[in-house]
């Protein structure tokens, strides 16, 4: 990333070229990104090709200024936290679904980042509804954060469980804990972009993927709420969780949601491609 790519990044989230990696400069950052840069999955339904290349990514996010899926926006953001200084490592991760059961390996792509002054914390702008700041890998029991209550745990430890803190830092494998309930198991094994290509494949083509049998648009606002647009559906739900829903009119409605409310300019509304729903 050379220095007016970095620069590019920065306007879009609207801050200043930090002085030095600390972890307010992180936690700005990250909710900057929440709040700036959607969560989306339309190239899936639009025939768009998802290449894990740094240049690809950075075209897309910053110079298209679209969003994408987390191998796309945790990518991308690992890549500009590292142009300003911060250690990165790209952790994999498998989601947990229904029933308790783990999805696929590199089912997920997550960051460990470190700062000057504060050790080594979870980042992801890439999960959609999650925690809204990084979570502290070293931080023993719960973490209050303005999307909820999180913990990283160690593997299979139970959920209100006292495994924590640097044990669970230095574990083989690691839960993310979100209000109670495990939403992914990271590996602490570091990974490179090239190593998720098959996850986002996987997402991208497979008719048991939900990315592949949906549309979705989201991003957090700046009162910490949400919004998302699925489909033809917008939904804005408020700080303490109430929820208002409406089914959009004709195109023209719908495309100017895109624009104007997650910066995304459409020539044309995008459709779940399938005939059953699948890619």
């Amino acid at each position: 990333m050379d220095a007016p790519r970095i620069d590019a990044y920065l306007r879009r989230l609207g801050a200043e070229r930090p002085v030095s990696p600390t972890t307010e400069v992180l936690r700005e950052l990250h909710l900057r990104h929440l709040r700036t840069v959607p969560f989306e999955n339309l190239s899936v339904h639009l025939g768009e090709e998802i290449v894990l290349d740094e240049k690809r990514l950075l075209d897309k996010v910053v110079g298209a200024r679209r969003g994408g899926f987390c191998y796309e926006l945790n990518g991308a953001f690992g890549a500009l936290l590292a142009a300003l200084g911060f250690e990165v490592t790209l952790l994999a991760a498998r989601v947990y679904g229904d029933e308790g059961r783990l999805g696929i390996p590199y089912d997920h792509l997550a960051l460990r980042v470190r700062t000057v002054d504060r050790g080594d914390w979870l980042a992801d702008v890439g999960f959609g509804a999650h925690c809204h700041l990084p979570l502290a890998f070293g931080e023993c029991g719960e973490q209050e954060d303005p999307g909820g209550t999180f913990r990283i745990a160690a593997a299979g430890a139970d959920a209100a469980g006292a495994r924590g803190g640097h044990e669970a830092a230095e574990a083989a494998d690691l839960d993310v804990i979100h209000d109670g309930r495990p939403v992914y198991r990271l590996e602490a094994r570091p990974r490179v972009l090239g190593d998720f290509t098959t996850g986002a494949w996987w997402h991208s083509t497979s008719p048991a993927s939900h990315f592949s049998r949906s549309l979705v648009c989201s991003r957090i606002t700046e009162d910490g709420g949400r919004i998302t647009l699925s489909g033809g559906r917008f939904k804005v739900t408020a700080p303490d969780g109430t929820r208002e829903e409406r089914e959009l009119g004709p195109d023209e409605e719908v495309l100017a949601v895109y624009r104007d409310r997650f910066g995304i300019g459409l020539d044309a509304v995008p459709a779940v491609r399938g005939a059953g729903g699948g890619a």
